[in-house]
């Protein structure tokens, strides 16, 4: 337990790090109108330390390339992005980048700083609200902190995902770093960043979670369904199934 608190702790310490750049990765365009999927998130989502192909992003680009549809993949996380910054950032993202698909990645900077959950509560809910106006789907990533800054903050913080979540009905995944918090092999020489040997596994954690709604895009595509259209059909039609095991599952999960 102590070896994974400092882990995490040493992920969250650097989170902040200036170094990492938001960048796009687009797939070709195959002659079938391409959907989009958008990641919004951190370092542990900015090919910190690697490139843009070794990174769990650019795992999903090329796991995305050998699907039947044609998909772009645009990678918008920067190092040290806080939800509060992350809320004034995204609602140009979203104009810019027009997906039909998010997955929200932010959090571990709130609690590396000791921000009021509170306010990452707001600031999350105010980016789903944006997505959903956007007309976009949002897949939710959580992350987890240590118990060293104590059990009330602790709880509080994990809270504010999983409450989201159960409240929203939204797909999500608890913490995609779980694979690898206690393998040898999985931190840079730093302490703190996944090394590439890493990625596939943060991947595999969303995956599960992420192709089901990919299905219900391309289902959409399938039926020459309008980009203004697709969110209620995807809802009503293609994933309502699947979104309601996932809040099934949640449920039970949560107790």
């Amino acid at each position: 337990m102590w070896r994974y608190s400092l882990v995490i702790i040493a992920w969250l310490a650097l989170l902040w790090s200036p170094l990492g750049l938001a960048n796009s990765i687009s797939a070709e365009n195959s002659g079938e109108e391409p959907a989009k999927v958008l990641v919004f998130g951190d370092s542990l989502s900015a090919a910190y330390g690697m490139s843009d192909t070794e990174s769990w992003v650019g795992l999903l680009e090329e796991r995305l390339s050998e699907r039947n549809h044609p998909w772009r993949v645009a990678n918008a996380s920067i190092s040290g992005e806080t939800t509060a910054g992350g809320r004034e950032r995204l609602p140009e993202v979203l104009e810019r980048e027009n997906p039909d698909l998010v997955i929200l990645a932010l959090g571990g900077n709130d609690g590396l700083r000791g921000l009021s959950p509170r306010a990452m509560r707001d600031n999350l809910e105010a980016m789903l609200e944006v997505i959903d106006t956007a007309g976009a789907q949002a897949l939710l990533l959580g992350i987890r902190i240590p118990p060293n800054y104590g059990p009330q903050y602790t709880q509080r913080f994990e809270a504010v995902f999983t409450d989201l979540a159960r409240e929203r009905g939204l797909v999500f995944e608890p913490f995609f770093l779980h694979e690898i918090a206690l393998r040898d092999g999985m931190i840079m020489d730093d302490g703190i960043h996944p090394t590439p040997e890493a990625q596939p596994y943060m991947l595999e954690a969303v995956w599960p979670h992420l192709e089901p709604m990919m299905r219900g895009i391309e289902a959409c595509l399938d039926d020459a369904v309008s980009v203004s259209e697709r969110p209620a059909q995807i809802r009503q039609d293609v994933l309502g199934e699947e979104l309601t095991q996932y809040r099934m599952n949640i449920a039970l999960d949560l107790g």
